[in-house]
């Protein structure tokens, strides 16, 4: 069942943020653009790079009224040792979710029972708390971060501009299309 159109369930976890533990629920989603991107485990070989290009996009995000949160299995307590660690995790300044119920990734669909890990998961929620986009990876291919910019413009550009749809590769400021009946096999 596509998540497309739901709102996020209800959910409360610790995260590591800047040196704090702090408490995340569904309701820090509402009211801004966020990213969820679900990774399988700390101290691991992929996902720390994929984690280091996400915070390399970082401000650029929030330049876009987008909050980032990665999210795994583990703890708020392991993200913190990852932190402290590893050159790369060090780097991150977004806020790291702990989901070692599996709620989160129960509720996303992400969670793969058999090794109580996480897929590579991505997902653009709007301010009213309802999933526009998702992207799901097998384990051994990383994540770009770069496409989540043109993606998040895109959906924030159509949530602003009701009737109008961004065709492939828009770039923001590019022309957009206007379904109708006059369009229909004429692209």
């Amino acid at each position: 069942m596509s998540l497309i159109g739901t709102e996020v369930k209800p959910f409360k976890t610790q995260a590591y943020h800047n040196g704090n533990f702090i408490e995340v629920t569904e309701e820090d989603f509402k009211g801004k653009w966020s990213i969820l991107c679900f990774y399988p485990a700390d101290f691991t070989f992929v996902c720390p790079t994929e984690l280091e290009d996400l915070q390399n996009h970082y401000e650029d995000l929030k330049k876009l009224g987008v909050e980032v949160y990665s999210v795994s299995t583990d703890t708020h307590f392991t993200h913190k040792a990852w932190h402290d660690s590893s050159k790369a995790i060090g780097k991150i300044t977004y806020i790291m979710i702990g989901d070692p119920s599996h709620t989160l990734s129960r509720n996303f669909d992400v969670l793969i029972e058999s090794s109580g890990l996480a897929d590579r998961g991505t997902f653009i929620i709007d301010p009213d708390g309802v999933v526009q986009g998702v992207e799901i990876n097998a384990g051994g291919i990383g994540r770009d971060a770069s496409t989540l910019v043109n993606k998040i413009k895109a959906a924030q550009y159509v949530r602003s501009n009701p009737g109008e749809v961004c065709p492939a590769k828009w770039q923001e400021g590019a022309a957009t299309l206007k379904p109708s009946l006059d369009l229909v096999g004429k692209i």
